[in-house]
Parts: C-alpha cells; sequence; structure tokens
C-alpha cells in the first residue's frame, strides 16, 4: 500500500490521500475537497483513481467528488446512512465492510459515530497498520459534534474502537491541527513533558510534510486519550468543582469536549 498525504493549504487546514496499489497503480482518493491538486498528484505519480470515499457527509470532504467522477469515473463511496446527504453515492458501507484498491490493498470500514452520526474510518491491515480517521481523531485532538453528531458516541468511538487499536498504527486525519491541539493538551495537562517537547517543532513544520504520529504517540499527547492522568482530572476539576472524587473515563471525555469547543 502506498499513501500520498495532500496538503489543500486552506483555511481549514485540510488533508486529502491517495492509497494506491503498488502492483496495478490504482489509487482511492479519501475526501478530495481539493479535486484539482488530488488529480494532479494521482498523475504525476502515474496513478488511475478509480474510486472515492468520504468519511462524512460535510462539504470540506466532499466538494471535490464530482470533480473527480466527471475526469475519472471513480465510484463513490460513504457511510450507508449519508446516502441522503451525499450525491451521486454507488456504495454504503458499513462497518466490517472491505474496500479493496488493485490487488493489495484491503481496508477495513469502522462505523465511527461522534462528529457526525453517518462518519467512516477506515483501517488498512498492512505490515505497519494505518487508520483513515476523517474528523473522528486530529492528531492530539478530537473531532467537534457542532453539526450533526453527538460527544457521548464519540466517547464512544475513541473507548470501543481506537482505543483498542495496535499501538503502531499510523494516524491518518482529515485536518492539520496538531499544534493547536497540542497547546490544549498542555491547558489540560501542563505537565505533559512529551507534548511540551514537540510543540516548538509543530508549530513552525511544513504542514505539506508534517509528521504522521502513531497511536502510541497518540496516547502520549492527545489529552482525550488521557482520561486517568492525575493532572487532567485536577485541572478539570477547577473548572467543574462538583466533579465526582473518582469521575469515570466517559464523564473525563464528555467534560474535556465542553471545554475544548469554549478553548
Amino acid at each position: 500500500m502506498i499513501v500520498e498525504r495532500i496538503w489543500a493549504a486552506n483555511e481549514l487546514r485540510n488533508y486529502h490521500y491517495l492509497v494506491a496499489c503498488a502492483e496495478t497503480g490504482e489509487a482511492l482518493v479519501i475526501d478530495p475537497l481539493d479535486w484539482q491538486a488530488c488529480l494532479r498528484r494521482a498523475n504525476e505519480r502515474g496513478w488511475t483513481i478509480t474510486q472515492i470515499l468520504n468519511t462524512h457527509e460535510h462539504h470540506d470532504h466532499t466538494g471535490g467528488n464530482q470533480q473527480v467522477i466527471a475526469a475519472t469515473g471513480a465510484k463513490l463511496s460513504a457511510h450507508v446512512n449519508a446516502k441522503d446527504k451525499i450525491s451521486g453515492m454507488d456504495r454504503g458501507l458499513k462497518a466490517g465492510d472491505v474496500i479493496r484498491v488493485g490487488k493489495t490493498v484491503e481496508l477495513e470500514c469502522l462505523d465511527t459515530p461522534g462528529h457526525t452520526m453517518s462518519h467512516v474510518c477506515v483501517r488498512a491491515h498492512a505490515d505497519t497498520p494505518a487508520l483513515f480517521c476523517g474528523d473522528t481523531l486530529f492528531n492530539a485532538g478530537a473531532g467537534n459534534c457542532h453539526n450533526g453528531g453527538h460527544p457521548s458516541e464519540l466517547y464512544s468511538t475513541f473507548a470501543a474502537q481506537l482505543d483498542k487499536l495496535p499501538e503502531t498504527t499510523l494516524i491518518y486525519p482529515g485536518h492539520d491541527y496538531i499544534a493547536n491541539n497540542l497547546k490544549f493538551t498542555l491547558d489540560r495537562e501542563p505537565d505533559n513533558a512529551k507534548a511540551k517537547s514537540m510543540l516548538p517543532a509543530m508549530e513552525s513544520q511544513d504542514p505539506a510534510k508534517a509528521l504522521v504520529t502513531t497511536l502510541a504517540l497518540e496516547r502520549e499527547i492527545n489529552t482525550f486519550f488521557r482520561l486517568t492522568s492525575p493532572s487532567v482530572i485536577a485541572r478539570l476539576r477547577e473548572a467543574f468543582p462538583d466533579l465526582p472524587d473518582s469521575p469515570d473515563a466517559k464523564t473525563i471525555f464528555l467534560k474535556l469536549r465542553e471545554l475544548r469547543n469554549k478553548w
């Protein structure tokens, strides 16, 4: 499996992805808002885009669908419940469905509600596992739930699915928010040495050549995975004095998401 990450250089800081079969040159494009950049990169690599995946229905992830289809004839897949929200869908995806690209690429669909209720992430079972996670999991952060989602569902997705993936899983999110998210981590956990040491480099990195994190690293720097940290809980109690003496993980997650909404 070959992965090309494409930086949109727009205000929303979108990433797009090409996932290609090394044997056949067939490629899947994920969330192609900047369709011209996606087509150009595929052409430069000598690949043929045969499929499109939308992780969810928001326009900044679907905005280039029709142009890519017109140029390539690619088939469009998204969550089965997004059929009334994304025009031209060819395949509605459910948990456990497999997307095959060429002869060598297989991606497993995960039903990952939270950011919206019709969001999929896809997991690559390769020598190095990978997760294309749209707006569910960000580097050092988690998706918001403002436009059709629910924070309780987002917690369940994190706890029941994402947190159980192999630690070596490469994380490919839909946006570059890592610097700002690290600042939130440090706001919630000022003694997080790893986040503190990473922040200067992440503030100055070129998003087109950005760090690809692993789940193991996310567990160190992403406050939404650090629900048992005494520092996180202590700081949370400052914001929510009525927090129970031993708050459960879901309560901590929901309070962190509430704070992040206003931060």
